[in-house]
């Protein structure tokens, strides 16, 4: 681990090297907020992938790519006298003493549950109109749903026990089988595998998982367990079009066993 005067160097090492590749590189010079934004989510969608993987090599080398992101839009800021990346750590010094009043004032939060309550709260001292206002329009919808039941939590409203969005599960379950089974409306069904989703994300956040991971863990699993079957198909010289259900099942339920 480095001192923090060595931490210091090497931000300002970065800062240095930002400063000479916008000023000498040509594709550099030509970045903007807005082509370098589609960037910056990639980026952030390969920490994640590390995160995931529990690749700590990859989280390190991730963070410095999303790092090199962050000094690179503090740096356009600055060339239109709008910020530099002093205003930026300033901006978000200021905010994280203002939302942790149990640190750096006297309010008291002895657990993590009360710090998130507390958060929410500040936030519309700040001059919110909606707790919902700091939910991203552009968030993926799975994310969206998260963080959406996550804000309202924080104003109280939620539900009080993992049975009562159970319950709630099961009930949007059966308005959706009925809407299939009975009306076919698209528009309908539409409506209400939404609702069913939107319950099962709650479902995930009473009993502490994740739903973004865990579908994602799940995709992971559907593409090695499909790879393996691709695999053997192609050692056995077959093409998957022409074997049954029941062939490629012999091969899926190995790829179980070999997890």
């Amino acid at each position: 681990m480095t001192s923090k005067q060595d931490k210091l160097k090497a931000f300002e090492q970065l800062l240095d090297i930002m400063d000479d590749l916008r000023a000498q590189c040509p594709w550099d010079k030509q970045q903007t907020f807005e082509s370098l934004r589609h960037l910056t989510i990639e980026e952030t969608y390969e920490l994640s992938e590390s995160v995931l993987e529990k690749n700590i090599d990859g989280i390190k080398k991730e963070l410095g790519d999303l790092m090199l992101h962050l000094v690179f839009y503090a740096k356009i800021g600055s060339e239109t006298n709008a910020f530099d990346i002093g205003d930026v750590l300033e901006y978000i010094n200021e905010k994280l003493v203002f939302r942790h009043p149990h640190i750096y004032a006297d309010v008291e939060a002895n657990d993590a549950k009360t710090v998130k309550d507390n958060w929410e709260k500040l936030k519309l001292k700040e001059g919110r109109k909606s707790v919902l206002s700091g939910v991203p329009v552009s968030l993926p919808p799975l994310v969206k749903a998260y963080r959406i039941q996550e804000k309202v939590k924080g104003v109280g409203f939620d539900w009080e026990k993992p049975e009562q969005v159970w319950e709630k599960v099961l009930e949007e379950l059966d308005e959706l089988k009925d809407e299939v089974e009975i009306s076919g409306n698209k528009d309908k069904m539409e409506h209400e595998l939404g609702d069913l989703l939107f319950a099962l994300v709650n479902y995930a956040r009473f009993i502490d998982v994740n739903p973004e991971d865990a579908l994602e863990r799940t995709n992971k699993k559907f593409i090695k367990r499909f790879q393996h079957l691709e695999s053997k198909a192609v050692e056995m010289g077959r093409s998957l079009k022409d074997m049954t259900l029941d062939e490629m099942d012999v091969f899926w339920e190995e790829a179980k066993r070999m997890e």
